[in-house]
This record gives C-alpha cells, sequence and structure tokens, in this order.
C-alpha cells in the first residue's frame, strides 16, 4: 500500500508528513528534532523525540501509544508528547489503560503547558504553545532559535577584556529569537496570526480545509480556515513561506489551488504552496538501521 506521506524542502527545513482533514495529520521535521501532531505514528517520525499534539481529535492523536512503544521496541530512547495542560491527564490515562491491555508499560513523558509556556529542545531552541481558534485546549507551537548577539558598546573589546566582564557579571550579549517555524494545527483565523513567533516564522504551517464556496458555514461551524479567511489575513503574516494543510477531500488538490490563486493576491503566490502537493512516496525499504536491536519481552500468563 502506497504511503500517504510526503517529503520536502521548505525554506531550508525538511518536512516529512500528511495531513488530510478527518484522516490523518502529522509533519516531522527531524533536523529540529521536532514532529507536529502525530497521526497514526508512522515510522518515519518514531526517532523525533519531541512531538507536539495540537489537540485531541483521533485523527492528530491516535499514535500516540504506538509512538511510545515502538521506540521502546526498537531501542530508542523514552520519547516526550507534548500537550495542553487540560489534556495532560487524559493521555497519562490513555497510556494506563493502553497498559492494562498489552500487558506492559511503554515509558514516555507527557508534558501539559499553557500558552506562552516555553519547553527547552536544546541550549538553543525551544518550542513556544499558543492559544488556537479551535477549542479551550487546542494550541499551536512555534519552534524558536535562541541566538546570542554582542551588545554594540562592547564590539570593540578583546577576547580577554570580554572574558573578564563576563567573569565581573556583566551582561555582554543580548538575545536574539528567531522563530524558524510555526505550527497552527485545527483552527480558524484568530488574534495568534498576530504573534511574532507566529507571522514571523520562517515557514508557517497553516490550515486551509475548505474551498469550495457552499462550504463556508461548513468551516464555520467546525473553527476551521476556508480560503476566503486566508486572503483577509495574508496581508499581516510576513512570513516567507506559507504551507497549506489539512485540505478536505471534499475538494480535490486542483481546484484548491485555483480557488487559491483566484482569492489571493498574485505576490502572494509564490510564498503559497501545499503540504500535500507532491507525488507520493512509497513506503520502500529503509536505510540501515544502526540502532540497538529491538529485544522481546517475555509473555508471561498468569
Amino acid at each position: 500500500m502506497a504511503s500517504l506521506l510526503v517529503e520536502k524542502q521548505v525554506g531550508g527545513l525538511k518536512l516529512i508528513g500528511c495531513s488530510l482533514a478527518g484522516e490523518e495529520t502529522v509533519i516531522g521535521l527531524p533536523e529540529l528534532n521536532v514532529c507536529f501532531d502525530i497521526g497514526r505514528a508512522p515510522r518515519e517520525v518514531l526517532s523525533i523525540d519531541n512531538v507536539c499534539i495540537s489537540h485531541g481529535h483521533i485523527d492528530h492523536a491516535s499514535g500516540v501509544p504506538y509512538y511510545f512503544a515502538q521506540r521502546e521496541f526498537i531501542g530508542i530512547a523514552p520519547g516526550r508528547v507534548i500537550v495542553h495542560r487540560e489534556l495532560a491527564q487524559a493521555f497519562q490515562a490513555l497510556m494506563a489503560v493502553w497498559a492494562e491491555i498489552d500487558g506492559h508499560h511503554s515509558p514516555g513523558t507527557v508534558l501539559g503547558v499553557e500558552p506562552g509556556e516555553d519547553v527547552s529542545v536544546r541550549r538553543d531552541l525551544l518550542i513556544r504553545p499558543f492559544g488556537v481558534n479551535h477549542g479551550r485546549s487546542a494550541l499551536g507551537f512555534s519552534v524558536i532559535e535562541q541566538r546570542h548577539k554582542l551588545k554594540p558598546e562592547f564590539a570593540d573589546r578583546t577576547g580577554p577584556q570580554l572574558v573578564a566582564l563576563k567573569q565581573q557579571g556583566v551582561q555582554i550579549e543580548h538575545h536574539i529569537e528567531v522563530p524558524l517555524v510555526a505550527y497552527c494545527g485545527d483552527t480558524a483565523a484568530g488574534e495568534f496570526l498576530d504573534l511574532d513567533w507566529v507571522r514571523n516564522a520562517g515557514v508557517l504551517l497553516l490550515e486551509c480545509t475548505f474551498f469550495d464556496p457552499e462550504h463556508v458555514v461548513r468551516a464555520r461551524a467546525g473553527r476551521h480556515i476556508h480560503v476566503r479567511d486566508l486572503r483577509d489575513a495574508l496581508p499581516r503574516l510576513r512570513n516567507p513561506h506559507i504551507v497549506l494543510t489539512h485540505v478536505t477531500r471534499r475538494t480535490d488538490l486542483g481546484s484548491a489551488k485555483r480557488a487559491l490563486e483566484a482569492l489571493t493576491e498574485p505576490a502572494d503566490h509564490p510564498r503559497l504552496s501545499f503540504l500535500m502537493d507532491r507525488a507520493r512516496r512509497p513506503r520502500g525499504p529503509s536505510p540501515p538501521d544502526r540502532s540497538p536491536q529491538p529485544v522481546e519481552r517475555l509473555e508471561t500468563s498468569s
């Protein structure tokens, strides 16, 4: 069976994913060690340590137990799933129920967060959740690089002088945040699009579920973006790359493209693309796996 996953380079970032409304959404960024939603946990994203779950709908989050279990099975250290704090306990309960069904508990961390509560990925990289317009416990996520720049007043100092100042407790650097990518999950348009770490991200992963003029009411009812909303939002967005996700199968991709071009300014067309606009790649043989080999569990009976 052919895979729905696509792999592409956007703004210098590698994306591996699939996003079809109601079926599956998972977008991995291996170089950043971050995955947005987990879908059915395809094997191509299992090695990513940080999974950001935007909300609890099954097409976005059903793969959480499988993600934890498969990482243990192939010998990878336990992963981390980041969710809204209101959903954390439910996900932990899900893992407990699955352990009862399976007879084995798969290790992993479920981290509950609030909008604006940063999560460190590494020393120079963090994940910043933000609220979106798809229910109380829905989140978007920005991945932000932290850069350190010497303050202008110290530009003429020598290396030893700078070291001495630091030893004296002088703050010689200021910190710069560079939003690399922002993911909005499922959402209607909202004020979150005005956040600096959303509208200034190098790559914006933005849902645009509906394109048919007759589907405006459906979009409003489900708190999704219609292409007409995108037209109104684009002037506020400074992102050089905007990748559209979560297109419904009610609209074929060709029709979606035509609607997008008709309702948006030509100047915006070069920065707009569809995640699923690429030939599907079959699930062929994987590259050699150099991770530790799995150790099968012994079955026990009571």
